[in-house]
């Protein structure tokens, strides 16, 4: 938190300035109250009145105004605390790689940087509104209390203990049910994504009754906490009535016998019954500011978790130094780029009683396509997110051009290549804007020739408005083969020596997919290719491929030679081949 004021020092400064005018004003109040009764009324020196009147209407003038610009600037400083935390939340979860990402999980990651901020937000406001008026009036009317009538302030020594209590018992119970609150959020939340994402799949297997169960469970147990709790503020007010209204029976009644004996004036009764009020209300404050500081306080352990989480994959401390790239060409180690080299590599995941990927090893040279290809969790994908350090290796060194990529900048690194992701992921906007996301001042003319080599004239040429036509999140309003060619056109716009493609063509039918390969095979003809793919026929003119196997590399070679030496690559070209009838 105290990062987060460092910001904001002025605005707290005059928060606290205000609100000090703000207690001392509501403060004097009574006392100039019970000077008006005692001495003008009592008394009945009439001069004293409008002189006092004019000085209670100054003080109610100053303390509304006080309070007015305190509450403004509290709001101020709370909205921007909020908007500081997401923009740190979001650069953090940028900065995390996938291993801690799938720690955290995305449902998670988006509620924490939402709903979680949001909490932290309402609480500051409160915070900062009450932040000094409360305890000064506390404090102020105590002391103001005693010097009014001392007997009758045995009154105040027996009812803050009390509400104290209360207040500890409640707010003990409400932290824990807070934070499983959160937990339960979480769920709720992953789940209806899930049932949103995956709405046509759950409607095809008609298991719309065992979703709405599915959601019914959680939903019913987050309802349950939130009862809990909700229950627990709700009781508390009537608590803390119950005992503001059985001390101002009993100050009422000590007093009016004290003002009978001639212990007291009407006036002193008065202010003192006005200060046990504003005792009682500063602790009503702080109890409501406490009421929200559990949410508060676990919203603050979540989101603390994802600032303080340590990426596994970061820059280097002292990165290599890079010669500068060709004309039009991204940075990279050496004037002939596109050198990739595995030696050794393996990667497990923490925990994992085998490796997904163990003794890797081959070299991908400019000019050449190495294809990988293998069954289902054979450790492809994992292979491929190695080289853009989406994880790092456990085991081994990955180079590039001679330079180990965990010697490089992230930024560095990811400028030399253009990836292609197994996921067709598109953003909202248009399609220009998401070919852009490569290449931001590329001209309409290298969009679209970009998007001829990507095989993607014949469905662009019926959009009425071309490159301006609208893409839903996630590209939902495309089909997955428009939107797999989009991608692949937005990886051509980048200028680099490397390309990698995770099974980027698995969505095509196989005419285009053929074409789309042999215009690749011009365009990328001087680079160094990567591609991942299920299909024999997409690798099969490969310069090389490595065939894995339960993350291990069991063979390397051509096509034609992996028949011949490879039985579990002779398996699956069998296998495809023979369902193309080319057997």
């Amino acid at each position: 938190m105290s990062r987060l004021l460092g910001g904001h020092k002025a605005h707290v400064a005059a928060i606290v300035v205000l609100q000090l005018v703000q207690a001392a004003a509501t403060l004097l109040l009574p006392t100039v109250n019970a000077a008006i009764i005692d001495d003008g009324i009592v008394a009945g020196n009439h001069t004293v009145i409008p002189r006092l009147g004019i000085t209670m209407a100054a003080l109610a003038v100053i303390q509304a105004v006080a309070a007015i610009a305190a509450g403004y600037l509290a709001a101020v400083a709370a909205m921007r605390i909020g908007h500081q935390l997401r923009a740190e939340i979001f650069s953090k979860i940028q900065s995390l790689s996938s291993r801690e990402v799938a720690a955290f999980g995305t449902q998670s990651l988006a509620t924490r940087a939402t709903n979680d901020t949001q909490q932290i937000q309402a609480f500051a406001v409160l915070v900062f509104t009450m932040l000094v008026a409360g305890p000064a009036m506390g404090l102020g009317g105590i002391v103001l209390a005693l010097q009014q009538d001392l007997p009758l302030s045995a009154v105040v020594i027996v009812i803050v203990p009390l509400l104290l209590i209360i207040m500890y018992f409640i707010v003990g119970r409400l932290i824990p049910l807070y934070r499983e609150g959160q937990e339960h959020l979480d769920r709720a939340g992953g789940i209806l994504r899930e049932q949103i994402m995956g709405a046509n799949v759950i409607r095809a297997f008609v298991r719309q009754d065992h979703e709405v169960r599915r959601f019914a469970r959680i939903n019913s147990i987050l309802t349950a906490n939130n009862l809990q709790s909700a229950l627990l503020v709700a009781g508390m007010l009537p608590l803390v009535m119950l005992v503001v209204n059985l001390s101002s029976v009993a100050v009422v009644w000590f007093g009016g016998q004290r003002i009978q004996a001639g212990l007291m004036n009407i006036g002193a009764l008065a202010a003192f019954i006005a200060y046990i009020l504003q005792i009682l209300l500063a602790i009503m404050m702080a109890m409501y500011v406490l009421m929200t500081a559990p949410r508060a306080a676990v919203c603050a352990e979540r989101i603390g978790a994802v600032l303080d989480a340590e990426p596994s994959v970061r820059d280097p401390q002292q990165p290599s130094l890079l010669l500068p790239a060709p004309a039009g060409g991204a940075q990279h180690p050496s004037a002939k780029p596109g050198v990739l080299q595995f030696k050794g590599v393996g990667f497990s995941y923490p925990g994992a009683e085998a490796p997904v990927l163990a003794d890797i090893s081959f070299t991908a040279v400019p000019g050449t396509t190495t294809a990988i290809v293998g069954s289902t969790g054979s450790g492809k994908s994992t292979l491929l997110n190695l080289i853009p350090r989406f994880l790092d290796p456990t085991a081994g060194t990955i180079t590039l051009d001679g330079v180990d990529i965990r010697e490089l900048r992230l930024e560095t690194l990811r400028a030399a290549m253009s990836i292609v992701p197994q996921q067709s992921h598109l953003f909202s906007g248009t399609i220009a804007d998401n070919l852009r996301m490569a290449a931001p001042d590329a001209s309409d003319a290298e969009l679209w020739r970009a998007l001829e080599t990507a095989q993607t004239m014949r469905f662009m040429s019926v959009l009425p408005l071309g490159l301006a036509t609208p893409v839903g999140q996630g590209g939902t309003n495309l089909s997955g083969g428009q939107r797999q060619r989009l991608c692949i056109t937005r990886a051509l716009l980048r200028k680099v020596p490397l390309y990698l493609f995770d099974d980027s063509f698995s969505a095509l039918d196989y005419d285009t997919d053929a074409r789309l390969r042999q215009a690749l095979a011009a365009e990328l003809a001087s680079s160094t290719v990567i591609v991942v793919a299920e299909r024999i026929a997409a690798v099969e003119s490969a310069d090389r491929i490595l065939v894995l196997d339960g993350g291990r590399l069991v063979a390397q070679g051509t096509h034609a030679e992996l028949l011949e030496i490879s039985p579990t690559y002779r398996e699956i070209a069998d296998s495809q081949l023979a369902l193309e009838g080319r057997s």
